[in-house]
């Protein structure tokens, strides 16, 4: 397939697809139109084709999805085929619930390792994890191929760590730091600031009142 520009728009709405997707192959579907996945996720069935032919469609016109095959297909798309190694620096309750959520490793997240500066929290478990100090940081991370860095620390020390992360050959960080990390082109950030979407969800609020 020639490479093509996709809009940050489609790839959003990607991770959705594949959710959906899943349920309804769990629930031994086989098949799905677009219209009846338009009712199902509230997206226009056109918007749905729109979607699905910058990846050269999947369907066909009067027959619809195989909903196993879309699966799989929107899975490859986002990378899930392969396993990721993860790490996640910062063992605090966010860090914690992070690692707790046994649902990425059901994707192919795969957390290796758990890292924080308080001595206080260094050597307990969290999980299967044991968590580590940060002088071992780098080592780590070359020494277990790791592809995935997550921020879940204040962010007075976010920069720092995600200039200690990419000068070992990190190439993408999930951020839930509450500031913007300025690292060099080649490297994705994912930013997750959970009060902005706290007040998004405000002026919603306020809006419809």
């Amino acid at each position: 397939m020639e490479e093509k520009t996709i809009s940050q728009a489609v790839i959003g709405r990607l991770p959705r697809y594949y959710r959906y997707l899943g349920d309804l192959k769990d629930a031994g579907m086989e098949r799905i139109s677009s219209g009846e996945l338009s009712e199902l996720m509230s997206v226009t069935a056109s918007q749905i084709r729109q979607d699905f032919n910058n990846f050269g469609g999947f369907g066909q016109q009067g027959y619809g999805y195989n909903v196993e095959y879309l699966y799989n297909e929107i899975g490859k798309i986002l990378g899930l085929n392969e396993a990721h190694r993860l790490i996640i620096v910062g063992a605090g309750n966010l860090g914690r619930a992070l690692t707790n959520y046994s649902n990425y490793e059901n994707r192919g997240f795969i957390f290796e390792g758990i890292f924080d500066k308080d001595e206080d929290l260094i050597g307990k478990k969290v999980g299967d994890l044991k968590v580590l100090p940060m002088n071992e940081l780098e080592d780590f991370i070359i020494g277990h191929n790791i592809d995935i860095v997550v921020i879940a620390i204040p962010k007075t020390g976010a920069v720092e760590v995600a200039d200690r992360v990419v000068k070992c050959g990190i190439k993408a960080i999930w951020n839930f730091a509450h500031t913007d990390l300025n690292v060099p082109d080649d490297v994705v950030v994912e930013n997750v600031h959970l009060s902005d979407s706290l007040m998004k969800l405000s002026y919603m609020l306020y809006r419809n009142d």
